[in-house]
């Protein structure tokens, strides 16, 4: 089957709200005419597109059919979606150029997480029937998942702001973050908590955002990149939704993703990790050498876009190759409550 390559990616602003509709076409459009202009592609040339966003977060059934204005009527176009974040859409795309039914394929994904209470929105991906009912918020299961880690001595509140400092200080570089900068762990630790023991620089910002790529063929991306990355393996497990039935302070489906991939030489590993102790739960299950930089964008820490965050991760660690900055590089991308799905892919320039 046909290697599949990164050939290009772009994403809009990491900002805490737009003035934009829910259907993410104004921030489509203007990443979408950026990703043809460095590719010399056109709409014509894309074999397959794919999205992934939410109709629970844009508060309307079917809101991808919305965003397909983004991509214009003509001409008629071979599309699908996933509802949930577009990491998932790539791997839909990646299986449609391995089996040859295309060799070019777009990737989307967009959400406008500021029309509503994100906390909230996202109690209602829980059990329908035991947790869903009591409406945990996102914000309280991740303090519930990082007291266990407290409490076992797997991490302390000081490593969590290292995190959060390390992840401000990448993201100055990063012109899409929403949040950068040098921060001091000190003054982290002084503020007060938001879900105990999880203070603010602990929890990525509310986002609205959206990020494009595109895949070809390992031979065509040659055309249209001068150094693509390859995707030498795409892994994705689940582990049980049932939060009373694992042990939160691990990831074993990303342990077993992991086990997969060949992550030997590995330079860079882009992990897309929303709260601070779940990079650290993470880093341990990728079991990683020493020497690996982690998530030198910035990560979801300093903007969390949902349904294209995920993508990004593997935008990011794809330029980090075309520019030359790395030649073997690992995205990971989650989903669902508490790190309960996770997708990794290796990327190797060629």
């Amino acid at each position: 089957m046909p290697e599949v390559a990164v050939a290009g990616f772009a994403q809009a602003p990491n900002v805490r709200e737009t003035a934009g509709t829910t259907n993410g076409v104004e921030m489509l459009v203007p990443i979408l005419a950026e990703v043809f202009a460095a590719t010399g592609l056109s709409k014509q040339d894309i074999g397959f597109w794919c999205s992934g966003s939410s109709d629970y977060l844009a508060g309307r059934a079917f809101s991808f059919i919305a965003a397909v204005d983004a991509l214009g009527a003509f001409p008629p176009i071979h599309e699908s979606h996933v509802e949930m974040d577009a990491a998932w859409a790539l791997y839909e795309a990646w299986l449609q150029i391995r089996t040859g039914e295309v060799d070019t394929a777009l990737v989307y994904g967009f959400g406008k997480a500021s029309a509503g209470q994100l906390r909230r929105v996202l109690a209602l991906q829980l059990d329908p029937y035991v947790l869903a009912p009591l409406w945990p918020d996102s914000l309280a299961l991740a303090g519930l998942q990082a007291r266990l880690g407290l409490d076992a001595g797997l991490w302390s509140e000081k490593d969590l702001a290292e995190v959060a400092a390390r992840s401000r200080a990448d993201a100055a570089g990063n012109p899409a973050a929403q949040l950068s900068g040098e921060v001091d762990v000190a003054a982290l630790l002084d503020t007060p908590y938001v879900a105990d023991p999880l203070r603010a620089h602990d929890i990525s910002p509310v986002t609205d955002g959206a990020a494009v790529l595109v895949l070809a063929s390992a031979e065509r991306a040659k055309d249209l990149v001068d150094r693509p990355a390859v995707l030498a393996g795409v892994e994705h497990r689940i582990d049980s939704p049932v939060l009373g039935a694992r042990d939160l302070t691990r990831s074993p489906s990303t342990e077993a993703a992991a086990r997969n991939l060949d992550l030997d030489g590995v330079e860079l590993a882009e992990l897309h990790t929303p709260f601070t102790h779940q990079e650290l739960i993470v880093r341990t299950a990728l079991g990683l050498r020493d020497g690996v930089r982690i998530t030198p964008s910035g990560g979801a820490l300093t903007g969390n876009p949902m349904f294209s965050a995920g993508l990004a991760r593997i935008g990011e660690a794809a330029a980090r190759i075309h520019r030359g900055e790395a030649s073997k590089a690992l995205a990971h991308a989650t989903s669902g409550p508490a790190l309960q799905q996770n997708l990794l892919a290796v990327l190797e320039a060629r």
